[in-house]
């Protein structure tokens, strides 16, 4: 949960490393309290498309150390979108289909309160010590995706937003706007280092979708500065295949005869004596 006394994300992109985040989609406080006890450096809650509700997400964001950044991947760019993410305690926003300056421009408006913004006083988390989290929440941070077309052409506009701290590439939906999907084709690579090259121009962080570990590992060489090492759909879905697939594999028969040898050779427990009782 978003303490403004301690900006966790803030500092972790001042710092220049690539950060490591985890992308929740199930709608689960007990998964988010799980992943976190393994210290990523970020948890991304997908609210465009993943099945959270409000009092799920503010109990999952409750359960999260402060210490891990709780980024809000919101259904749209839009004041009460951005507003609940944050009044629920996130201590970031990262904002869908933005394709130029304007856009991107009421995403920080939407996140900031008056005078930088138009962001609404309220929440739970927020109102329980108002007077710090304002003083603190210059601190919140504001990530846009960029993921079409239209998107890409006017990344270095976008990039160079006053208030945008980081540029994040959905290559999923990039890959749809492009006409490549599923097969990931020069275009694709190309558009992507094109945005990436923009964002260094503007001294803007640049960051990437990475659908697993391999990926995320090339993408943090390339010099991008977040990257999703996990996301629990996917960690489940592997888990329980690769339980099946184990269970169902026919066992070698070296094994098997291994197996009866113990079972025969180990000592049965007596039952208990009965004891008579007196007539």
């Amino acid at each position: 949960m978003f303490d403004p006394r301690r900006a966790t994300l803030r500092y972790g992109l001042a710092s220049g490393r690539c950060l490591g985040v985890a992308w929740l989609s199930l709608g689960s406080a007990a998964i988010t309290e799980t992943i976190a006890r393994a210290k990523p450096d970020g948890i991304v809650i997908d609210l465009q498309h993943g099945l959270w509700e409000r009092r799920e997400l503010e109990a999952a964001i409750g359960l999260t150390p402060a210490n891990i950044p709780v980024i809000a991947r919101v259904a749209e760019n839009s004041a009460f979108a951005i507003g609940a993410a944050l009044d629920a305690g996130a201590e970031a926003v990262m904002v869908p289909l933005i394709e130029n300056a304007k856009q991107a421009e009421k995403a920080v408006s939407f996140a900031k309160y008056p005078p930088h913004g138009i962001r609404s006083g309220g929440g739970v988390r927020p109102l329980s010590n108002f007077v710090d989290y304002v003083e603190g929440s210059d601190k919140i941070v504001v990530i846009v995706m960029i993921e079409t077309v239209e998107g890409a052409k006017n990344a270095a506009e976008i990039a160079a937003v006053d208030g945008v701290d980081m540029v994040f590439i959905g290559t999923g939906d990039l890959s749809l706007s492009l006409g490549v999907f599923p097969d990931i084709s020069h275009d694709h690579t190309k558009t992507c280092s094109d945005i990436h090259e923009a964002c260094k121009k503007a001294w803007t962080p640049c960051g990437i979708f990475t659908p697993n570990l391999e990926l995320a590992k090339i993408r943090r060489g390339q010099g991008y500065r977040m990257v999703v090492t996990t996301n629990d759909a996917d960690l489940i879905a592997r888990g329980a295949q690769q339980a099946a697939t184990a269970f169902a594999a026919p066992v070698p028969k070296a094994a098997e005869e291994h197996e009866l040898i113990e079972v025969s050779t180990t000592r049965t427990p007596t039952a208990p004596k009965q004891i008579r009782g007196r007539s």
